[in-house]
């Protein structure tokens, strides 16, 4: 079965196994033993070399031969490019054992064990005052978030629920509405107007996330920034969409 003028030191194959139902390419020498390439298989399909069996298959799939001599060279089997090599486990693990990643013991660590270490991402940052961990940046977002918040609160307050309003939103026709809602919200932070849509022109039936803020038609609620919306005399228009 020994092959001659081969002149490849390395040849790539095909790795497949009992154990899992992936395969792998891989590069491996043609001096290597059958021993020695057992033991480089190990780390590829997780089984224990002295319990491998390894069968050989041609670019077609077709069987060509068992690689059971311990002591002879891989090169010395027709094993060209393409080929596949077949691992057979006797340990008694059983297929797919290994790609249950449930059944791996998952390693844990407390927050507080967490952060005595001195090598972790944390750690770093914590030294370098980064991200959260950068006072003067974190004051100085909590005190524009602050600002924020006050602004949209005096814009809010100056808009009554019931009162006719238009609503502009950037790259959007003016909407005219009645205002529903003042006030915070759950889904997001700061001051939201809810606003009922003469059409329906809106995203939501008054809720959002399952609560209920005021009632109205699907299609027709909506919540807006305080700054989008103006209050006044806005009588109800007739958009056409009747007729669409």
């Amino acid at each position: 079965m020994e092959v001659t003028g081969i002149s490849a030191p390395t040849v790539t194959v095909f790795i497949s196994s009992s154990l899992n139902s992936f395969r792998s390419e891989k590069r491996y020498s043609r001096s290597l033993t059958i021993a020695e390439f057992k033991c480089k298989l190990e780390l590829v399909v997780g089984s224990p070399a002295s319990c491998m069996e390894l069968e050989l298959y041609g670019a077609d799939d077709k069987f060509y031969s068992k690689l059971d001599q311990e002591d002879a060279l891989l090169g010395s089997y027709p094993v060209d490019d393409g080929c596949r090599i077949h691992v057979i486990d006797h340990s008694g693990v059983r297929l797919g054992e290994y790609e249950d990643v449930s059944k791996v013991e998952k390693y844990e660590i407390s927050p507080e064990a967490y952060d005595r270490r001195q090598n972790t991402v944390r750690s770093f940052m914590k030294r370098s005052k980064i991200g959260p961990y950068n006072e003067e940046l974190r004051a100085q977002q909590e005190a524009e978030a602050a600002q924020r918040l006050s602004e949209e609160k005096a814009q809010a307050s100056a808009i009554a629920v019931g009162s006719r309003c238009e609503v502009q939103t950037p790259g959007q026709s003016p909407r005219r509405g009645t205002v529903m809602y003042v006030g915070l919200t759950d889904f997001k932070p700061g001051y939201w107007i809810g606003v009922r849509y003469d059409e329906p022109l809106g995203k939501n039936d008054g809720s959002v996330h399952g609560k209920r803020y005021f009632e109205c038609q699907a299609k027709y609620g909506a919540f807006v920034k305080p700054s989008l919306v103006t209050v006044g005399d806005f009588p109800e228009e007739d958009y056409g969409l009747d007729e669409m």
